[in-house]
């Protein structure tokens, strides 16, 4: 009566926010065709054999100890080769009985009494070796040895279940004990049911009586239905301190939290900015409040993970997903994700079709290669690695019909035409097959390269399951705080340097953050090994310099600003590819349209200020450039050490005065074209003992004398080049301090101006 008192309080005070409950509000599970679902990872092969492949070490220990149950033994974990978080990681784990090796004699103190206990351990050589491989960027395990030999008698069936290892309870076994619990029934009864249901025989379960009433005990010290209203209680009082915060509830007919989803101020202003593609994960469950885990995952500007909300839901059906994806789009005001990753749920895949019409929705491929060494591997044998790169490169094919004539091929080559994996993979094709989904935009996130740092920054949320004040953890795992000055430079230079020296580099080098530009210049780097054939005045055909037929077909239209190409790659990742670069720099366009520097790719500075524009002279243009590549080497050498960067900022202080003396120029005047960010940095030459100005343009220190660039400003009619002094304040001009400390100002703020961007 408590709990139904207190679920009924919370209730009435968030009912503003949450959504009213239905009597009959119980999910329903349609059966779907078996060759239209992508099966679990299970099981095909209870004998090891050299060369069988894993997608991980619990892969292969669970593997193995079912068979040793199954031949009367248990297992444990032995050597290694290598570490975690070192190097390479582990590459090597061995598996043994657990009777295998010699009990260690201890030294005992003297008066000391030592416990006498008998080892079971008598030396047994039975063992399995797995060795790890990632021949195809998705790391494998495969057994190299292998021996079932023993040198003591195999337990029975009744016997083996005894050990140890064996008395465990499965996830699943845990929610029918509470369930049968919750019905009334004896823990004996619970027991002969559950005999019944596995078809095993009387007292053959791999659990004992006294395991299933420890675990009732434990259930009684955690009251479940209590912890979900202290969530619910949470999200109110979290709601009360900060208005911008939203959530949503569901309770069905029994006054029991059936669904809660909630979302942070800083996920929704994340969301606006980024969400055009998403990441909704529901692959982990959450033990505290037994329920499933969803989390909406993007990225940033950045290439980091951003965080825009998560959902617990009790059952996992098609109504349970629509709940979740309709509060998901009622936190955001409607607006739903132009693309959206999952994992192949045939649930999820329908309520999104329902909920998101307009939304392109794929499934993550990673998810569906780390299941292949348990589908094909026994299947294919020795052929199995032949048959994944091959696949591999049909997945990363341009055209749709290169693809079905490629996976036609395929299935004949190597027989796997009556495989219900292959018949479903390509019943499913349009939901992961890049060939299908170029056309869309993912940012990114369908590489397999971004599973681990997807998968790292869910086990961040996943840490936070101790029950007291959850949400609250929740957020301190996801968000963090503001970068410092020192951060935001470090972030802002870092990686960078130009490598070709192209204009088109320089430009986007201002506009588009390092992670964006990174991926640009890999492109751009390339884009020299290709030979751009015109066609027509708008039409080319672009291919590797080696080739004589192919290639991609790029249309560039320049009164309109208009480029695209079949690759489609700037459609599917937002950054221009190496065809469309070549097009531009072999017809002399020196920058790259407005349009595609992507405002998400953007610096948020760089984001808000005007379009670059085309320089209207050459020698403006070499005097910018140098400019730039002297800030770059500023920014790089300064931030190596807190007095390095103490002397930027004095002479950046300096210097920004300076040039704030004098006028600005007018829309007639000279016509400057470069439009700089608040935040840019105007740097004068920085001045070597021996003569001589270090330049930062292609990742090389260049050396520019200083009489040269003095005869540049003087051709242009104006000696702005002066000598480095301590003190630029107007009527001082001494040395030995600088404009912080100059006596003539008496406290004065000369920082204001010039360190806004630190």
């Amino acid at each position: 009566m408590e709990t139904m008192s207190r679920l009924t309080n919370v209730v009435k005070d968030t009912s503003e926010s949450g959504m009213d409950s239905c009597p009959d509000d119980i999910g329903t599970v349609e059966e779907v065709p078996e060759d239209t679902i992508l099966s679990r990872q299970t099981s095909v092969n209870l004998v090891p054999f050299i060369g069988q492949r894993f997608v991980s070490q619990d892969a292969a220990y669970e593997f193995y100890c079912s068979f040793a149950k199954q031949c009367g033994f248990s297992i444990r974990r032995h050597r290694t080769r290598g570490k975690d978080g070192v190097g390479r990681g582990i590459t090597r784990r061995d598996f043994t009985c657990h009777r295998g090796g010699y009990p260690q004699i201890k030294a005992s103190d003297d008066g000391k009494l030592q416990r006498n206990r008998k080892s079971s351990r008598c030396g047994c050589q039975a063992y399995m070796r797995i060795v790890k491989r990632a021949d195809f960027d998705v790391p494998e395990w495969r057994i190299t040895g292998f021996s079932n030999i023993h040198n003591h008698e195999l337990l029975k069936s009744n016997e083996v279940q005894l050990l140890p290892a064996y008395c465990t309870m499965s996830a699943d076994e845990k929610s029918r004990i509470c369930m049968y619990a919750k019905a009334g029934m004896s823990v004996r009864q619970m027991l002969r049911l559950m005999e019944l249901e596995k078809g095993v025989k009387l007292g053959c379960l791999p659990f004992t009586e006294i395991d299933v009433r420890n675990l009732l005990q434990s259930f009684r010290n955690v009251n479940r239905d209590n912890d979900a209203i202290d969530l619910l209680e949470m999200c109110k009082h979290k709601k009360d301190n900060d208005p911008n915060f939203k959530y949503n509830f569901h309770i069905d007919a029994n006054k029991r939290l059936e669904q809660i989803a909630w979302s942070y101020a800083s996920s929704i202003q994340s969301y606006e900015a980024f969400g055009d593609s998403i990441i909704f994960d529901t692959t982990h469950r959450l033990d505290a409040y037994d329920m499933i885990l969803g989390i909406w995952i993007g990225v940033d500007n950045h290439g980091t993970n951003c965080f825009f909300g998560c959902v617990l839901l009790r059952d996992e059906n098609m109504e349970s997903f629509s709940w979740a994806l309709k509060a998901f789009l009622e936190f955001m005001d409607g607006k739903a994700p132009e693309t959206i990753l999952t994992d192949q749920n045939m649930w999820l895949k329908e309520a999104i079709s329902v909920e998101m019409p307009r939304t392109k929705h794929a499934f993550c491929i990673w998810h569906i290669i780390a299941k292949f060494s348990d589908w094909f591997s026994v299947p294919l044998g020795s052929q199995y690695d032949k048959w994944k790169a091959e696949f591999l490169r049909l997945y990363g094919l341009q055209s749709v019909e290169d693809f079905e004539v490629g996976w036609r091929d395929m299935v004949d080559a190597y027989g796997v035409h009556g495989n219900k994996h292959i018949i479903s993979l390509f019943a499913l094709r349009t939901f992961w097959a890049l060939p299908y989904l170029r056309c869309y935009f993912f940012a990114g996130m369908t590489s397999t390269f971004q599973s681990e740092s997807i998968n790292a920054y869910i086990q961040r949320v996943l840490s936070a399951q101790s029950l007291d004040n959850f949400v609250e953890q929740v957020a301190a795992a996801v968000e963090f705080k503001e970068p410092g000055p020192r951060q935001k430079m470090q972030r802002k230079v870092h990686k960078i340097s130009l490598k070709t020296g192209s204009p088109i580099e320089s430009h986007a080098a201002t506009v588009l953050t390092p992670y964006a530009f990174s991926k640009l210049q890999e492109e751009l780097v390339l884009a020299p090994q290709y030979a751009s054939l015109m066609v027509d005045e708008t039409y080319f055909i672009v291919r590797i310099h080696t080739d004589m037929d192919g290639g991609c077909k790029v249309m560039w239209i320049p009164h309109d600003e208009f480029i695209s190409c079949s690759c489609c790659l700037f459609e599917f990742s937002g950054i221009l590819c190496r065809h469309v670069l070549r097009v531009l720099s072999t017809n002399n366009c020196f920058h790259i349209p407005d349009r595609y520097l992507p405002v998400r790719w953007r610096d948020v500075s760089t984001s808000l200020t005007k379009p670059f524009q085309t320089f209207t002279s050459e020698e403006h243009a070499e005097k910018v450039q140098l400019l730039q590549s002297i800030v770059s080497t500023l920014l790089t050498e300064s931030i190596e050490t807190e007095e390095r960067l103490d002397v930027a900022c004095d002479q950046v202080a300096e210097v920004l005065t300076r040039i704030k003396e004098f006028p600005r120029a007018g829309h007639g005047c000279n016509d400057i074209g470069y439009n700089s960010p608040s935040d840019s940095l105007i740097l004068p030459e920085v001045e070597d003992s021996d003569g001589f100005v270090h330049g930062f343009a292609d990742g090389n220190c260049h050396e520019i004398t200083l009489g040269k660039m003095k005869e540049r400003r003087l051709r242009d009619g104006m000696n702005t080049f002066r000598k480095r002094r301590r003190c630029s304040v107007p009527c001082c001009g001494q040395y030995g301090h600088d404009a912080t400390d100059c006596p003539m100002m008496e406290g004065g703020d000369l920082n204001g101006d010039g360190l806004g961007f630190l």
